[in-house]
């Protein structure tokens, strides 16, 4: 029952918050950081009790098992389960969520004025239903959780946001609406073509896993799935709700939105779209990376071009999504640890700099890039905390970004070095657009207009320090995400060995080698094996 009410204790809170606060906002606020800290406190004991290396939950293939999980039938005439499971990418994933659901609290502060209890409420929904993404295993399921996050969120940006926030959230409901019915029209074919190969009609993750189906039909159901993850990703040139919805959200909306909401479109390429697909996913391998490294220097490029401090950090966040998408398509242990890495680092330094706009826009009421500037003199603490999130954003040996995106391109390079050393001019326009950043807002003249404004105290230094540790901790010490995440990452890997490979080779890898002609993969299967 532990799983559950990981899901059930976040929800039960924010209906408590939400009462709490029609009659104090203070007291709303409190609590919903103590029922965050009390949730990341009960993740943080289960990491360090866990050992998902030797963990011996249900078996899903031969070599795949889980930390714990809850499975009870839901709708069975349908096929239909509650089928919840943790393994060491899912809970490395909702420690993220809550962590930054705190983040998001705090940044709220002094924010939020009207409608607190509700609005706290929603943050709590937000995080309760990214931990459902994270844990279900069952399709319906999943869809279930993956529409749920869009309420809040439209909630979010669409009462609390700034002047355009009606467009932004109709074009962000647009997208990703878009995206989700796509997927429901795949996981409904998958449903029907198992149950008319096999007889049985289900749901279940691990049951639908190595379906029968011919490649055509295996390619147009992972084009949906494709779309509706690409689309949170997200992915060139599924991207442009994104700068909209991140511009015109309270900044805990766009601390969600980059910290927790892009990860999901991740997870799902990692736990779904790669595994049920293995054949289809890696004949559209080779324009999935295309798509990535355009995103990486496209992001940069836009972003270096903003004026706008809201818009600029959300580019960076398509360019650093770009190393996601490449490294997940390049499918072997480099690429996807460095994967799991940028997807944490990303989070936190992210996360970090919406958080460091909403501190700048709250003492000078302006995003404007051209109204800024000389701020090192007034706002020492808060400059210095500015250019550590600026070096970890462009990738500084020693903070986690780095780590992650190092790997990634090695990964990246065994498959394909063309698409690699390309990416690593991301590194190159990250240098750019970040110090460029930092000499408009911190260094130069100060504005005559500007009066003299207070520096971070208390409470946002607080939250600062707590993310700037992390940051530097997964560049230093990146070891325990690994160590966590790597036996989840084997397994999915084995999974989609064990596609391809009779039982008696099992274990061996899938070798993939790319032709000359960057749109042509050559899948090395064995003797009588066609793809």
């Amino acid at each position: 029952m532990i799983l559950p009410w990981t899901i059930l204790f976040l929800i039960i809170g924010s209906l408590f918050v939400w009462l709490a606060g029609r009659w104090r906002p203070l007291a709303a606020r409190w609590m919903s950081l103590t029922v965050l800290a009390l949730h990341l406190a009960a993740l943080l004991w289960l990491w360090t009790q866990s050992n998902p290396s030797a963990s011996s939950g249900q078996v899903l293939q031969s070599s795949s098992t889980w930390i714990m999980e809850y499975n009870v039938p839901w709708i069975p005439q349908l096929g239909i389960h509650i089928h919840l499971a943790l393994d060491g990418l899912s809970l490395i994933l909702i420690i993220l969520t809550n962590f930054l659901g705190i983040i998001a609290v705090g940044a709220s502060w002094n924010e939020i004025q009207e409608r607190v209890g509700f609005f706290h409420a929603t943050l709590l929904w937000v995080v309760a239903s990214l931990t459902g993404v994270f844990l279900a295993v069952d399709l319906f399921l999943f869809y279930f959780f993956w529409e749920l996050m869009l309420v809040p969120l439209y909630f979010l940006i669409g009462i609390w946001g700034h002047k355009r926030r009606e467009y932004a959230t109709l074009k962000f409901f647009i997208f990703t609406q878009f995206g989700g019915l796509l997927m429901l029209l795949a996981i409904l074919g998958l449903y029907f073509v198992h149950g008319r190969t096999t007889g049985i009609y289900t749901f279940e993750y691990g049951q639908l896993l190595g379906t029968v189906m011919s490649p055509r039909t295996a390619f147009w159901l992972m084009l949906g799935f494709f779309v509706a993850f690409a689309v949170k990703l997200p992915a060139f040139p599924l991207h442009t709700w994104l700068p909209d919805a991140h511009t015109e959200a309270p900044t805990a909306g766009s601390v969600d939105l980059a910290g927790l909401v892009l990860k999901v479109g991740a997870y799902g390429f990692l736990r779904f779209l790669v595994p049920l697909f293995p054949e289809a996913a890696f004949r559209i391998a080779p324009w999935a990376m295309t798509l990535g490294v355009i995103g990486i220097l496209y992001g940069a490029l836009l972003a270096f071009a903003q004026t706008n401090l809201k818009r600029l950090v959300a580019y960076t966040s398509i360019s650093h999504m770009g190393f996601v998408l490449l490294g997940i398509f390049a499918w072997n242990q480099l690429s996807l640890q460095g994967v799991v890495i940028v997807m944490v680092s990303h989070g936190i330094s992210t996360g970090g700099l919406f958080l460091l706009v909403g501190q700048l826009y709250e003492r000078t009421g302006t995003r404007d890039l051209r109204q800024l500037g000389g701020l090192w003199e007034g706002l020492p603490r808060m400059s210095r905390v500015g250019i550590v999130l600026a070096l970890a954003s462009l990738g500084l040996p020693g903070m986690g970004n780095f780590i992650g995106e190092f790997l990634v391109l090695l990964g990246a390079f065994q498959v394909y070095p063309v698409l690699a050393l390309l990416a690593t001019l991301g590194f190159v326009f990250a240098a750019v657009y970040s110090l460029w950043m930092v000499q408009r807002i911190f260094a130069g003249s100060r504005p005559t207009h500007m009066p003299k404004l207070p520096d971070i105290h208390g409470r946002e230094l607080a939250l600062m320090t707590a993310l700037v540790v992390i940051i530097f901790w997964l560049g230093v010490r990146p070891q325990p995400i690994l160590d966590t995440t790597e036996p989840a990452i084997q397994n999915l890997q084995q999974i989609v060995n064990q596609t391809y490979r009779d039982e008696e080779i099992g274990d061996r890898r899938l070798e993939i080698e790319y032709a000359d002609n960057l749109y042509s993969p050559i899948i090395n299967l064995p003797e009588g094996r066609t793809p």
